[in-house]
C-alpha cells in the first residue's frame, strides 16, 4: 500500500522500515522495489548494498529491482557487475531477472546483449517476450520488433496487454500507422484482449507522430471509458512538435481540471506559447502558476563514462567540465540549426534559454561528447 503511490508514501513505508527490529528478506525486498519503482534509483542502489553487506539473501526480486535501477541510471558497468552475481547466484534463467536484463541492455543501446539474455531464459514466458520486444522498438528496429511478435504468437506464447503496448510502440517507431491501428482494433476480436488507457495512449501516440492530430483528437473521444492525464499528455507533446497551439489549449485545459498542480502541462503549453511568440498567454501561464502554487520540478539524467556517472539537471552549472560541456552544447546546437523545422528540432531550439523537461537530455548528449 506504502509503495505504489509516491515519495511521501515511501517516506512512511521507510520509516516504518527502519523501526522494525527484524528485518526479513521479504521487508527488503519492499523497500529496494519502492525505490526502483519511484524512481530513487541511487537509494535503491545503496539499500541493495546494505542488504549484501548484512548478508541478507538475494533473490529474483531484488535483483529484478536493482538492474531496473541501473537501467535507469544508464550505470552499465555496475548493471554487468550484477548481472554476473545473478548468474553465480543461480538466477541466471529467471524471467524476472532476464527481463530487467533485458531492459537494462536495452536502455543502454545494447541490444545484441539483451538479445543474447533472452536466449538464455526459456521462451515460453510471455514476460522475457515483451521486454524484448520493447527493446527492439525503444532502439529504432521495430520491423525486428514486429518478427518478434508475429514468432511469439506463432510459438503460442500467451499474448498480454503488455504484448500490444509493446507491439503499437513499435508500430509507432517506425510511422506504421495504419498497422497500428489495425492492431488496436483486433486486440480483442482477434486475440480477446480488449484495449487499456495505455493502448490508447500509444495509438495517439502513433497518429501524433504521423502528424494526424484530428485523428488522435477523434480517437480519443471515441474511446470506451475517459481518458486519463496520461493520453491528454501524449496529445500535448504531439501538438507541441505540429505546433498546433488551438487543440494544445483545448487539450490543457483538460489536463489542468484533471491534475491543477502538474506542473508538465505548464511547462508544454509555456514553451509552445514561446515558440509561437505570444508573450501575452507566456506570461498569463506564468502567473497561474505562480497563483496556484506549482512548481517546476528539474528532471535529471544520468550518462556513465570511464566508470563514472555523471548527473545533469536543467541549467545545471555543478559539473566540474561544465563550461566545456556548454560549449560543446552551443556547436551541437548550431549544427543542428540547419535541419527542417518540421522535424520538431526548431521547437528544441526556441527553449534553449529556458529551463525545459527536454533541456537535461541536451546537457547529456553533450556532456557524451
Amino acid at each position: 500500500m506504502y509503495l505504489k503511490s509516491n515519495n511521501t508514501s515511501m517516506r512512511e513505508a521507510l520509516k516504518l522500515f527502519e523501526s522494525m527490529e527484524l528485518k526479513d528478506r521479504v521487508s527488503w525486498n519492499s523497500i529496494l522495489t519502492g525505490f526502483s519503482q519511484i524512481g530513487l534509483n541511487e537509494d535503491a542502489l545503496k539499500l541493495f548494498g546494505q542488504m549484501r553487506s548484512l548478508m541478507v539473501e538475494i533473490d529474483h526480486y531484488a535483483f529484478s529491482a536493482v538492474l531496473r535501477s541501473c537501467a535507469d541510471l544508464a550505470t552499465l558497468q555496475l548493471g554487468r557487475q550484477v548481472h554476473v552475481l545473478a548468474i553465480k547466484s543461480g538466477f541466471k534463467t529467471n524471467d524476472f531477472v532476464a527481463s530487467a536484463l533485458i531492459f537494462l541492455y536495452s536502455k543502454c543501446g545494447i541490444i545484441e546483449d539483451a538479445r543474447k539474455s533472452f536466449e538464455e531464459t526459456p521462451n515460453d514466458s510471455s514476460i522475457a517476450w515483451n521486454s524484448l520486444i520493447f527493446g527492439y522498438a525503444q532502439n529504432g528496429q521495430g520491423s525486428i520488433a514486429l518478427d518478434l511478435f508475429f514468432l511469439m504468437r506463432d510459438r503460442k506464447v500467451r499474448l498480454d496487454h503488455i504484448t500490444f503496448v509493446a507491439v503499437l510502440t513499435a508500430c509507432s517507431h517506425i510511422g506504421l500507422v495504419e498497422e497500428g491501428l489495425n492492431f488496436l482494433k483486433s486486440m480483442e476480436s482477434d486475440y480477446g484482449i480488449p484495449p487499456g488507457m495505455e493502448h490508447y495512449a500509444c495509438a495517439v501516440d502513433l497518429l501524433g507522430r504521423a502528424r494526424r492530430l484530428g485523428e488522435a483528437r477523434t480517437l480519443i473521444e471515441s474511446m470506451p471509458f475517459k481518458p486519463d492525464a496520461m493520453v491528454w499528455k501524449t496529445l500535448l507533446g504531439a501538438c507541441r512538435v505540429c505546433g498546433d497551439i488551438e487543440l494544445a489549449t483545448q487539450v490543457a485545459s483538460h489536463l489542468l481540471e484533471l491534475e491543477p498542480e502538474e506542473h508538465c502541462t505548464y511547462v508544454l503549453l509555456s514553451h509552445l506559447y514561446g515558440h509561437l511568440r505570444r508573450w501575452d498567454e507566456k506570461a498569463n501561464l506564468t502567473r497561474l502558476m505562480r497563483e496556484r502554487g506549482v512548481k517546476k520540478v528539474p528532471g535529471w539524467s544520468w550518462i556513465e563514462i570511464k566508470n563514472q556517472v555523471h548527473a545533469f539537471n536543467a541549467e545545471d552549472q555543478s559539473h566540474p567540465l561544465c563550461k566545456e560541456i556548454y560549449q560543446m552544447l552551443g556547436e551541437l546546437m548550431e549544427e543542428i540549426t540547419w535541419l527542417d523545422t518540421d522535424t520538431g528540432l526548431d521547437i528544441l531550439i526556441s527553449d534553449f534559454d529556458e529551463p525545459c523537461e527536454s533541456y537535461d537530455a541536451k546537457l547529456l548528449s553533450a556532456g557524451n561528447f
